[in-house]
């Protein structure tokens, strides 16, 4: 019998030794093909409080990388990306459903970013662009200067495309955060990161009208849709920092394009491996929606605003943006009670944007005036016309104050 343990006892051992050598041989690899920081747990511990929408809690682990590592302009591309999306979030500015559309390209939305976020912002991509020339300018062969500069004029061109409306700055920030990630594809093929920028442009260039392309300066970019698909996919299967990213980016471009069931496949697999992301919960409701699935989308948004109602289950849920699109979807499907109580709903919550709280609030009107409740109608268009901030339902507010909504 002790005969017989030996040899089990001995593979086992190699088989462990074997196991330990692949999962080296994959780290080293990937340490190859990417910022070494990027690997660093306090920094992967910090994106996975990023995904669950933890801002504050992301930011506070990547101050402490900064603080250990403050020559890599990696560290600081962390801050800038947090301090971004935290902006863009509470700004009510990540609900997909605004982008699906070209609409948004038109829209005068009012976005109050205050002096101070506007400067920080400005001020960290400046300090990562101009750390990252020096480092290029010592060694021209600098993949991950090349990569965090890229990095950071994304970031800077999301942030400006979606607070400011600054398209034509941000078609050329977004340009040369290509031009930075396809010289760091020519020094590494397989620094798959750096396809998530390509891949960004290469859709959003061929997507852009054509009346658009003129007036940001894009005409002679190329463009290419699939091309732009197979690279975020690349990035979504690969990347180190960019695989969630290139997961929701390809699931956008998908919806505006009406592949909704692939885009269902990708967001699914982003809320199931982060269930407890409020945005990658909603995108699902939101898909099912678009997709024609009114009902299960219906199911969808209740069983979201469920698990919001369960404490600490989502950080900072924006409850609005599921309430409008609950709203949104009843409204769909002639439950003119329901959808009113569903704006009204969004309307109230006490951190919605004035911009949302004004649409929801023309929504709701419109829902009173097909039950036949004018006073409760023309008192919500009041609201939605109030002078001060957002002024964009303004304009159909006052024209249904005189006459009453009669669509659907």
């Amino acid at each position: 019998m002790e005969w017989r343990l030996r040899p089990v006892k001995r593979w086992g051992w190699l088989a462990v030794v074997g196991m330990a050598l692949a999962v080296g041989s994959a780290v080293a690899q990937a340490v190859a093909h990417t910022d070494p920081l990027n690997l660093d747990p306090q920094v992967r511990q910090a994106y996975e409080r990023f995904y669950y929408l933890d801002f504050d809690g992301a930011l506070k682990i990547f101050n402490q990388v900064v603080q250990q590592h403050p020559q890599d302009p990696m560290a600081w591309d962390y801050i800038l990306m947090t301090t971004v999306f935290r902006e863009l979030y509470h700004q009510d500015l990540l609900d997909t459903t605004y982008y699906a559309h070209d609409s948004f390209l038109s829209n005068k939305r009012d976005v109050p970013v205050t002096e101070g976020v506007h400067r920080q912002i400005e001020d960290l991509t400046a300090k990562v662009i101009a750390m990252c020339d020096a480092n290029i300018a010592a060694n021209p062969n600098d993949k991950n200067a090349y990569f965090a500069r890229g990095y950071a004029k994304g970031m800077h061109a999301a942030f400006i495309t979606l607070a400011e409306h600054s398209f034509s700055a941000a078609a050329r920030q977004g340009y040369g955060a290509r031009n930075d990630s396809e010289q760091v594809l020519k020094l590494d093929p397989q620094y798959a990161d750096a396809k998530m920028a390509v891949g960004l442009q290469l859709f959003a260039v061929a997507s852009l009208p054509r009346w658009v392309r003129i007036i940001v300066g894009v005409m002679g970019v190329g463009g290419n849709k699939e091309q732009g698909l197979a690279d975020l996919r690349e990035a979504a299967a690969h990347g180190v920092v960019t695989s969630v990213e290139s997961k929701t980016a390809l699931s956008l471009f998908l919806r505006h394009d009406g592949r909704y069931p692939e885009a269902l496949q990708v967001e699914r697999g982003l809320a199931e491996q982060y269930p407890h992301d409020y945005l990658f919960r909603l995108e699902v409701a939101n898909l099912l929606k678009d997709e024609g699935h009114g009902l299960e989308a219906i199911a969808e948004y209740k069983k979201v605003l469920a698990d919001a109602a369960k404490p600490g289950y989502f950080v900072d849920p924006r409850l609005q943006l599921a309430w409008f699109g609950l709203g949104d979807t009843e409204r769909g499907y002639n439950q003119i009670q329901d959808a009113a109580n569903s704006f009204l709903q969004a309307a109230e919550q006490p951190n919605c944007s004035d911009w949302l709280r004004k649409r929801a609030q023309l929504n709701a009107g419109e829902m009173f005036d097909l039950l036949h409740d004018r006073a409760q109608a023309v008192k919500l268009y009041q609201m939605a016309a109030a002078p001060g901030g957002d002024q964009t339902q303004a304009d159909a507010a006052r024209r249904y104050m005189k006459t009453p909504f009669i669509g659907k």
